[in-house]
């Protein structure tokens, strides 16, 4: 029985009623046309190209086609349809109205399509360029940030800006305060006055304050976004004469205590407040060449894998807000899954095979910025290996049952060649080196364990794991431990995860993700901008908001 008002992840473009997709060879465009009465919750319309989480569920379908679909697409344009309007950012009505989880899971879900682009932009050859063709303000301005290039049209009205604080009492909030400075390196003093100028800056100051790239005359606007869209697209090694592969659509049951694909299973435990999600090893013969692998399409174990995970995830995130403990289990055959990380590695250099590792990156990415408490449970059956044991390493704790007096159907854990680089967190460093602070002594000694079995008594020696319970233990530690972390406080959990899970170098996307999950999750509750005279509040009513004017 499915829930009334679930968000469901998966559409495709014939359903697409905000975003037009076209192609001329190698370059896409991606044309926002966002229908007004479109939106995903009743209450208010998406004017002025304005957009919600419909919307960037849209985006991110979108974006995955061209990756897998058009692998001939070099180069992506981003532009809008609308005359005079590029996008006028998050739809302040539907933020206004929308409950404190609801706007950061929004932020939160926006940061990883617009990081997508980039990603893809330098990982997988596909270059993005904004097409700035009119007002493009908030949200707007922060996915022409995204891209590589923003090309603004200098019609004397059209301007970029970044107006929430002076307007709303809210940040930027997808990423656009962290770009304007780590990526275009606006100067800070220019930076002030941009983020508190409604207005925003246009034409020949935009490209001077390195808001934009470039600006041109709307006599030869589209000419020169298409010229310097080829040049970009001469940069990439995505081939030209590839077939794509069809992203068919995803299969899922929801039950009302379950959401069951062909890998993942879901089970969910509302009284406890925990969602046990099982992966599967790959099962049967699997592809090993180039042709075999392509012609398996989106039926490809790696491929589904990252789809079917990426929607639970995301599923549980938006719809399952109680349930603050997730326990990952895995199971099936180790042998099975080194044996298609080897096919991985030998062709990693493919673009199918290239595009799905990303997938794989950016899935296993969003479990590690999810605000949930994450537990392993290795026991018997379980199958932690290569690619797998990733989901264990992203987890906050792990436990691994010891059955000491039965080494042979004893839980193993197995270490791949793929935890050491292939799918790095947002930090660019893999679980691995964050686990131990890329301190070589620790590294080297996994090292020397890869494709070895690991029994619970090893692995904890080596410090993979953080607890090996024998049998008599088992139930009580694991039962103990999920009960403890069940019944504290899920903000204070929520910022503590934070954290630690991102303990290393900082980069551009851990400072917008700490950002996020610090400041705004603090400014979205503060009654400056949501009580009842709040500037969120009463945007548009034409009621002048009232501030406490303490600093804190």
């Amino acid at each position: 029985m499915t829930q009334p008002d679930r968000v469901d992840y998966r559409t495709s473009p014939e359903t697409y009623r905000h975003w037009k997709l076209s192609f001329d060879g190698e370059v896409a465009t991606l044309a926002a046309d966002i229908d007004e009465d479109g939106g995903l919750r009743p209450g208010y319309k998406l004017k002025l190209n304005s957009y919600d989480l419909g919307v960037d569920i849209e985006l991110n379908d979108a974006i995955n086609r061209i990756r897998f679909e058009h692998p001939e697409v070099r180069a992506v344009v981003i532009t809008s349809l609308k005359d005079k309007i590029f996008c006028s950012g998050a739809n302040i009505f539907m933020l206004g109205t929308s409950s404190h989880a609801w706007k950061v899971n929004f932020c939160k879900f926006t940061n990883e399509t617009r990081n997508g682009l980039e990603d893809s932009s330098r990982h997988g050859g596909l270059k993005f360029i904004a097409a700035v063709n009119g007002v493009c303000a908030g949200g707007g301005y922060e996915l022409a940030l995204a891209c590589d290039e923003i090309i603004l049209v200098d019609d004397r009205s059209s301007a970029v800006s970044l107006p929430e604080v002076p307007l709303l009492g809210v940040l930027p909030g997808t990423g656009g305060l962290t770009r304007i400075t780590d990526k275009r390196h606006v100067r800070h003093d220019l930076a002030d006055i941009f983020c508190t100028t409604t207005e925003g800056v246009r034409g020949q100051k935009a490209k001077d304050w390195r808001l934009v790239d470039a600006t041109a005359r709307p006599a030869v606007f589209d000419e020169t976004v298409q010229a310097r869209a080829r040049e970009l697209a001469a940069e990439s090694d995505r081939p030209a004469d590839a077939s794509g592969i069809e992203l068919i659509p995803l299969e899922r049951t929801i039950e009302d205590d379950a959401l069951r694909y062909g890998l993942v299973q879901v089970e969910t435990d509302r009284a406890a407040r925990t969602a046990t999600l099982t992966v599967s090893a790959p099962a049967g013969e699997q592809p090993g060449d180039v042709a075999a692998i392509e012609a398996a399409g989106a039926g490809w174990y790696p491929l589904a894998l990252a789809r079917e995970l990426e929607d639970a995830i995301l599923s549980l995130r938006t719809n399952e807000l109680d349930l603050g403990t997730w326990l990952i289990r895995t199971d099936g055959d180790a042998d099975a899954m080194l044996a298609l990380d080897a096919i991985l590695l030998e062709h990693q250099d493919n673009w199918f095979v290239r595009e799905t590792v990303g997938y794989l990156r950016r899935t296993l990415q969003r479990l590690d910025v999810t605000s949930r408490s994450l537990f392993a449970i290795v026991d018997e059956g379980s199958c932690f290996a290569g690619t797998l044991l990733e989901l264990m390493l992203a987890c906050d704790r792990s436990y691994m049952l010891a059955l000491p007096d039965d080494p042979d159907d004893a839980p193993k854990i197995v270490v791949g060649e793929t935890s050491f680089g292939l799918y790095p967190m947002v930090t660019g460093e893999s679980r691995l080196g964050r686990r131990f602070y890329d301190e070589e002594p620790a590294l080297n000694a996994i090292r020397e364990q890869i494709g070895k079995p690991l029994d619970a008594d090893a692995a904890f020696d080596l410090g993979l794991v953080t607890s090996n319970p024998d049998e008599l233990d088992w139930d009580d530690e694991v039962r103990i431990a999920v009960e403890e972390r069940v019944a504290m406080s899920p903000d204070a959990l929520t910022g503590m995860e934070a954290n630690l899970r991102f303990n290393g170098r900082e980069n551009m996307l851990t400072r917008i993700f700490g950002r996020l999950t610090a400041w705004q999750n603090w400014i979205f509750q503060r009654p400056n901008a949501v009580g009842e005279h709040g500037a969120l509040k009463v945007y548009g009513t034409g009621e002048k908001s009232k501030f406490d004017w303490n600093r804190v």
